[in-house]
């Protein structure tokens, strides 16, 4: 393993053999695994627990870790193909890339969506010019479409937890004043069929997922017995589920037009999640969210503070399961 980009590159086995490492870690810590190497951090955008998780998981395993920020205390980088650099970007990430690379051991990058051309965000380009650039193991921290550390946390979770494989996962479309990408719901829908549950999406009407995200999950889900479904019928979506994972993205119908993305969402602020929302699903049912999340706008204190928020636990696997990924990507190649 030299890359971690998406777990749809992973089998279903494989994944739960990288959980399984995790969980070893974890019950067994080794503080002189990764002992003289170093990781690199390029965040093209902000962050917390995906900073603060993997610095802390490379220094729990012996290893070191520098951060990046372009603009921050280094020069803004330009990461579009032919540009004219006549504008506030000094670097290319065509040298940027392979020098920080020259430095480390491996290399996490976060680049978030444009928001701007939905076929140009689904392609990852930019993403996948700059992941080719990088002649080590490299990490996906998050881009346009897919965020797999939070995927994969999130799965642990769930097993720690103790949800049925096939049990009933709701992802849930929640307020938000503004647009946010589409990253974590598409890679949360994945990770959830992957699991092999019963996938239900639950949105109004204008948030669908787009057509080439429900199809990957659909792929998954067929491979691992589960299913996915989608529906604007919130009681319907809700009955029996096993787990309410609340996510904030934007239409796709409206993508990159912010005017008529504001129309749409500007009655919807009642898709905040609290309490009633669980009348039907399971006693046991539980609260998830990948944080940050806006208290009372996209979900209730009642629920954040609640006895099913596991919002906090989802944001401490973070750190386990990625010292997993750095286990699996740099002990191996020594």
């Amino acid at each position: 393993m030299n890359r971690f980009l998406d777990l749809a590159d992973f089998s279903r086995d494989e994944v739960m053999d990288l959980l399984a490492l995790a969980r070893r870690l974890e019950a067994h810590p080794e503080p002189q695994a990764l002992a003289g190497r170093i990781l690199g951090l390029l965040f093209m955008n902000p962050s917390l627990r995906t900073l603060s998780s993997f610095q802390a998981g490379m220094m729990r395993l012996g290893g070191s870790a520098f951060v990046v920020t372009p603009g921050q205390g280094t020069w803004n980088v330009e990461t579009r193909t032919g540009a004219v650099m006549d504008g506030g970007a000094a670097e290319h990430v065509r040298e940027a890339i392979p020098v920080l690379a020259s430095y480390c051991d491996a290399l996490g990058l976060r680049a978030f969506a444009e928001g701007k051309d939905l076929a140009a965000d689904l392609a990852e380009t930019p993403f996948r010019l700059m992941a080719g650039l990088c002649d080590k193991p490299f990490i996906n921290l998050e881009s346009a479409m897919n965020h797999p550390c939070q995927a994969l946390a999130d799965w642990k979770t769930m097993d720690d937890l103790a949800v049925p494989r096939t049990g009933r996962f709701v992802l849930s479309w929640v307020y938000h004043p503004r647009a946010l990408p589409l990253a974590v719901p598409a890679a949360v829908l994945h990770m959830a069929a992957q699991r092999g549950m019963e996938v239900v999406v639950l949105r109004p009407d204008g948030y669908a997922l787009p057509g080439p995200v429900m199809a990957k999950a659909r792929a998954a889900a067929a491979a691992s017995g589960g299913s996915v479904s989608e529906t604007a019928d919130r009681a319907a979506a809700l009955a029996g589920a096993h787990v309410l994972y609340a996510k904030e993205w934007g239409s796709p119908a409206c993508y990159g037009d912010v005017d008529a993305e504001s129309a749409l969402r500007r009655p919807l602020a009642d898709w905040q999640v609290r309490e009633p929302w669980f009348a039907g699903t399971r006693a046991d049912c539980h609260f998830m969210h990948c944080l940050p999340v806006r208290r009372n706008v996209a979900v209730a204190d009642e629920v954040l503070d609640g006895p099913r928020s596991r919002v906090v636990r989802e944001a401490a696997n973070r750190m386990v399961v990625q010292m997993a990924v750095l286990h699996r990507l740099l002990r191996g190649s020594r």
